[in-house]
């Protein structure tokens, strides 16, 4: 079985299971900790750990708590990828990926059924790619769903999006998983580092990506509204994979969802001042 092997262990994370778990037991004391509640998914950042690390853990941790459907979770259906409207979406269709805390296993079989429906370009676990956006989910995905296997989808910010979400879930249900939803994007890029200056440096542009230019990709998530969080991030530039957004958002729609949370919201500048800072969030999708 080919192993997608770990790219940014010891760098954006720890490379050691003791250090993930060490990790792990600080982010759910942070803030408000995991929320309760029947979640099918949510919206995840992807920054290294010490920046963006306890949003996304506790996203996923409140997608295991209590209060989420009693069945033992089958699958984890990941969305994520830095691309163009025009890129290839592509899935790992063997195999598995390794973490720290061990391997999470490909369920081949729903694959197998999603390539059938959509057309993905396939990609074994030798030739997919380097991606933070993924691999930054992974520790959390086996530390949380111990049991579970995993599907791997990089999808495009296009019309393309949430015809994949829905569709993956759709074949879920037809072989009987019990699923979860993650999307990985981080928010606004802002500062010379990215190119991005529109409101100037300093305070004032921090207060203008979070109240103005995330706010409204925040809103468009929480409205669960895939046409607008795709306009949003190519538009304003305030996600950096509005296409996973926009998946994760159709699909926990064709799972039943009908309320999103924000679990929290930050940006680098919290912790390192600098002209050139990054937005990140959590967005939680629910039944009720």
């Amino acid at each position: 079985m080919e192993i997608k092997k770990m790219a940014f262990a010891g760098s954006w994370y720890p490379d050691t299971a003791k250090e993930c778990e060490s990790s792990i037991r600080q982010f759910l004391k942070d803030s408000t900790g995991p929320l309760s509640g029947k979640f099918m998914g949510g919206i995840v950042p992807h920054a290294g750990w010490y920046y963006s690390g306890s949003i996304a853990c506790r996203v996923i941790a409140s997608l295991a708590c209590e209060g989420t459907p009693d069945e033992e979770v089958d699958t984890i259906i990941l969305f994520g990828a830095h691309m163009h409207p025009q890129s290839e979406p592509f899935i790992l269709v063997e195999g598995a990926v390794e973490t720290p805390l061990g391997e999470i296993k490909v369920d081949v079989e729903l694959v197998d059924r999603i390539c059938e429906g959509i057309s993905l370009r396939s990609r074994s676990a030798s030739k997919f790619p380097e991606d933070n956006t993924l691999e930054l989910q992974y520790p959390f995905i086996r530390y949380f769903f111990p049991n579970a296997e995993i599907v791997v989808v990089g999808i495009a910010p296009s019309f393309f999006a949430p015809i994949a979400g829905t569709m993956a879930v759709s074949e879920a249900q037809r072989l009987s998983r019990n699923i979860r939803i993650i999307g990985s994007t981080d928010m606004t890029h802002y500062g010379p580092d990215f190119g991005f200056t529109s409101a100037g440096t300093g305070t004032e542009a921090v207060e203008w990506v979070k109240n103005e230019n995330d706010r409204a990709a925040i809103d468009a998530m929480l409205a669960m509204d895939d046409e607008n969080i795709i306009s949003q991030g190519l538009k304003h530039k305030n996600m950096c994979c509005p296409g996973a957004a926009a998946a994760t958002a159709a699909a926990c729609r064709k799972l039943g969802a009908s309320r999103a949370v924000m679990l929290d919201y930050a940006t680098s500048f919290d912790k390192t001042e600098s002209e050139s800072f990054v937005g990140y969030s959590g967005i939680l999708y629910s039944m009720e």
